[in-house]
């Protein structure tokens, strides 16, 4: 007891409240709801040869916070100006994808959907239409829905929106269970907009995301065995999944150029 008292008091000082006992730079990972303890890999995948051109391994358990960095690590290893980077909706972030489009980084990604009132059946926010030109909403009852204040909410800048009809609209029931339906708009909400309109214009986004990313994972988890990592701390991990990196790149090139073109192209 008096150990574990002891390692009570260590946890509480860590900035995200967790300690590996047996490797002190494991963390959580919340990705895909496993909550295995380890690491991370972010990978950024061409979709023409399926190479990797960026990767970078993490104990941050979620990817939301990675969309921009790996985009630009991307590019820059590509040697391109303009580059579109397509992930999966775990990398969804208002944020990231502000973050991209100042970069001047074309980004797709599926919203995720979190709506409390579309599962108990009723009108989800997606149903309240924007105009842009007014600064105002219109609900499925026809009405409008007024600014009314903005506000800091998790350092994002939200406007909040209501009508005054809510208490004597006849399908209310089907809205909110308050007095008022309120709807929140993120000042920058126009580039998730323009990049759901994206979304909608190549419908077959996700499936080329799957084909081109998935591969080299699939790929090396399989040379890599059931034990996965077999280092410990965050630098000793990132050198072996570097390795695995290079092994995979240089398997592929031989596919594509062959080995003699390969060989030459080394010794040019």
């Amino acid at each position: 007891m008096k150990e574990l008292k002891e390692i009570e008091v260590k946890l509480e000082a860590t900035p995200d409240k967790q300690i590996s006992l047996t490797d002190p730079d494991a963390r959580s990972m919340k990705t895909r709801g496993t909550g295995i303890v380890g690491y991370n890999v972010q990978t950024a995948v061409d979709a023409k040869h399926h190479l990797i051109v960026a990767h970078e391994v993490t104990n941050v358990g979620l990817d939301r916070d990675q969309l921009s960095s790996m985009a630009k690590q991307a590019r820059t290893e590509m040697g391109v100006e303009e580059i579109t980077a397509i992930a999966d909706r775990g990398y969804f972030k208002g944020e990231e994808i502000l973050a991209c489009r100042e970069a001047g980084i074309t980004a797709i990604v599926p919203k995720t959907m979190t709506s409390g009132a579309k599962a108990e059946g009723r009108f989800d926010k997606a149903d309240f239409i924007y105009d842009a030109s007014t600064d105002e909403f219109q609900c499925p009852a026809g009405q409008r829905l007024i600014w009314r204040f903005s506000g800091i909410e998790k350092g994002m800048t939200m406007s909040r929106y209501w009508s005054s009809h809510c208490p004597r609209c006849a399908i209310k029931e089907k809205c909110t269970p308050s007095d008022y339906r309120r709807v929140s708009r993120w000042e920058h909400q126009s580039v998730l907009d323009d990049m759901q309109a994206r979304l909608d214009h190549a419908p077959d986004s996700m499936r080329i995301r799957r084909q081109t990313v998935e591969h080299p994972f699939g790929t090396i988890k399989l040379w890599m065995g059931s034990a996965h990592f077999l280092t410990k701390t965050l630098d000793r991990v990132s050198t072996e999944m570097g390795l695995h990196v290079l092994a995979y790149n240089l398997k592929r090139v031989m596919k594509i150029l062959g080995n003699d073109a390969l060989i030459a192209a080394m010794r040019a």
